[in-house]
């Protein structure tokens, strides 16, 4: 294994540091090699990719073998990083034994380190069984986005008493669960720096402020190629779409103008006139 490769163990350890776990989703060869040139400590490939590659509405859409499809790609761009596959929808909710199958996939077919799944105290038992199978889990509570049929939409979590108290309990399940460490998305500040408090294992927060152990953000929306409005919680660090645009742009006016290909971009044969077919008889 490369030495430089970042291990279940070594995020679990960040909690008791003062260094933040940085995660970023990826889905495929090329943004994974430019993100293993970073210091970044974990990779996702996100479900999301249903939103951000495949064109779909939610997250529900995408299978397991379009998951694992992406996840090989990442994979063989990223080698620094811990590699972690989302669980899409309906790969888990059946049984244990679903569960530990498709999580298996993404260890043995497409080497992810570690799987996330959504769900809080509900899920603790599926958990178990995972992480009894020694199959690294990652947890996911707060605003989970398989669950937006059920939420009514992309809402805040935990605003209240009665609901912050079960997103604690939550926290709680999934730790007893044996998860290595939890994304706290879409929740108060205050609630995530109280869950963190709380837990032993790392909290990674998309949209749950500063006290977590760690964020994650969309690759794309972190670099402004969304195509959509980004949420509140993004931070954009760069606007690559405009780039996109009007470099797409100027090579449309180019090659229209016959500016493009030039002389400098075209291959020169090494005679100076080449024979026609006349001449070789």
């Amino acid at each position: 294994m490369n030495k430089n490769k970042k291990t279940v163990p070594m995020i679990m350890e960040r909690k008791h540091s003062s260094k933040k776990i940085v995660a970023l989703t990826a889905y495929d060869y090329s943004f994974a090699r430019l993100l293993d040139t970073t210091d970044l400590d974990i990779i996702l490939v996100g479900d999301s990719l249903a939103m951000v590659s495949l064109g779909h509405e939610t997250t529900l859409p995408v299978t397991m073998d379009e998951m694992i499809i992406h996840v090989r790609s990442v994979n063989r761009g990223s080698h620094n990083a811990l590699l972690v596959a989302d669980m899409p929808f309906m790969s888990y909710q059946v049984s244990d034994e679903q569960a530990i199958t498709n999580a298996g996939r993404f260890i043995q077919e497409a080497g992810a380190q570690a799987v996330k799944v959504e769900g809080g105290a509900r899920m603790a038992g599926r958990i178990k069984a995972l992480t009894d199978a020694d199959i690294p889990v990652m947890g996911h509570i707060g605003l989970t986005p398989q669950s937006v049929n059920k939420l009514g939409g992309y809402r805040v979590q935990g605003k209240n008493y009665k609901d912050a108290r079960q997103i604690k309990q939550d926290a709680r399940k999934l730790q007893e669960a044996g998860v290595f460490s939890i994304v706290l998305e879409g929740i108060p500040d205050d609630l995530a720096g109280e869950i963190t408090q709380e837990v032993r294992v790392p909290t990674i927060g998309i949209g749950a402020g500063v006290q977590c152990n760690g964020q994650i953000l969309v690759l794309h929306d972190l670099l402004g190629l969304g195509m959509d409005s980004s949420p509140k919680f993004v931070k954009q660090y760069a606007n690559l779409g405009d780039e996109v645009q009007r470099a797409v742009g100027n090579y449309i006016q180019e090659v229209r103008g016959e500016y493009f290909p030039d002389e400098e971009h075209s291959y020169k044969s090494k005679t100076h006139k080449l024979k026609s077919v006349s001449d070789a008889h």
